[in-house]
């Protein structure tokens, strides 16, 4: 039976319910380039991909001016927007639970690796990972499978390894380095972009997370084509 020693966790939609900081920080860096957005909705985009890449896709921003857009988000958000942040309920236990079963955990974000230990640190969640790997703050390594490459080289391993996120850009970052990963349905991904993306599994609850990676596990072939279903997942197994 497959067994995964190894979860690369999400930060943004997986651990933390982190929206409000980054949309808080997005409206202050647009507002402060003269750009009035009313429509806070649209701003949920935002959470979890890279923050040059939606500033470019959502506003028509050359690379440069979404560069610059970035250093404006990082002036609220290194100041006040970090803090406007939870983390889920049932964190904590599903982490120490992993844990407790011999599995090692890693962050692999998206979001600079400074800030995701400073945050880390502050709910007091940093023990339960043995590495937090994210992006660098010249945006040379920001994009998903980036991070995860570079998590993989830090670790010394792509053996025995499982994504856990809430996008599709946490799905297609771990497809591209040879990983399955679990779409959570908590964060701020839908059922619809996570499968299409070829999540291996959806998880609808924090709580449901354990037994999620177990049916992965005990799945003979978990890239074989078919389906299981049941109360706490979707598998495409």
């Amino acid at each position: 039976m497959k067994h995964y020693k190894y979860l690369l966790f999400d930060l943004d939609g997986t651990l933390t319910e982190s929206g409000r900081g980054i949309i808080n920080s997005v409206l202050y860096a647009l507002k402060k380039n003269g750009i009035d957005e009313t429509d806070r909705e649209k701003l949920w985009a935002f959470v979890g991909p890279p923050l040059t890449d939606s500033f470019q896709k959502y506003y028509g921003m050359t690379r440069e001016q979404s560069l610059h857009m970035v250093d404006d988000y990082r002036e609220y958000y290194l100041e006040r927007g970090w803090k406007e942040n939870l983390v889920y309920e049932g964190i904590p236990e599903v982490l120490e639970s992993l844990r407790a079963q011999g599995r090692r955990l890693i962050v692999a974000t998206s979001k600079p690796e400074t800030s995701a230990k400073k945050i880390l640190a502050y709910f007091q969640l940093d023990s339960y990972f043995d590495l937090i790997a994210g992006a660098t703050m010249d945006e040379s390594r920001n994009r998903k499978d980036q991070v995860i490459a570079y998590a993989l080289r830090q670790m010394g391993t792509a053996e025995n390894i499982l994504m856990v996120g809430d996008r599709s850009h946490d799905v297609e970052g771990a497809r591209e380095n040879g990983l399955l990963c679990i779409g959570v349905l908590y964060g701020y991904g839908s059922r619809e972009e996570l499968e299409e993306a070829g999540a291996a599994a959806i998880c609808p609850e924090v709580r449901d997370l354990p037994a999620v990676i177990a049916a992965l596990e005990k799945a003979s072939s978990p890239l074989a084509s078919g389906a299981m279903t049941g109360d706490s997942c979707f598998c495409n197994i």
